[in-house]
């Protein structure tokens, strides 16, 4: 698969209010250029679902400290610092944020079973919107 990224986000805050503005969590995945699995975790799950309008997704290159992102915090850093920060250090691991930086679902680290990832996401994005109305 070809390498398609997902944006990366200037505001992490912003993007996740966004996001909850439309009963959402904020989509992030960490990633790793030359990641299979990265490749098929966005080509073949969040890029089709963000495209149907179904998510707001976003990606942070783990090994990328040249790029500026304001944190939930209104902090300045980098994805790669973010995601050392999230103990993210598998990719790709995706994560489900409400607004106010908390994971609202638990995380999905890796492709362990490919043809069950979808049922996967799936189950963690009901638990993530079920988390932003608490």
């Amino acid at each position: 698969m070809a390498y398609q990224p997902l944006p990366t986000p200037t505001s992490l805050r912003a993007t996740a209010q966004a996001a909850a503005d439309r009963g959402e969590p904020l989509v992030v995945m960490t990633t790793l250029r030359g990641c299979v699995y990265c490749d098929l975790v966005r080509n073949s799950y969040l890029q089709p679902m963000m495209r149907e309008g179904l998510v707001i997704a976003v990606q942070l290159d783990v090994q990328d400290r040249a790029t500026t992102v304001q944190s939930f915090d209104g902090a300045t850093s980098t994805p790669a610092a973010l995601a050392e920060g999230w103990k993210a250090r598998f990719t790709p691991t995706v994560m489900f944020f409400g607004p106010d930086g908390r994971e609202r679902a638990e995380r999905l680290v890796g492709v362990a079973v490919p043809e069950l990832y979808g049922q996967y996401l799936e189950q963690r994005l009901d638990q993530a919107r079920k988390g932003l109305k608490k």
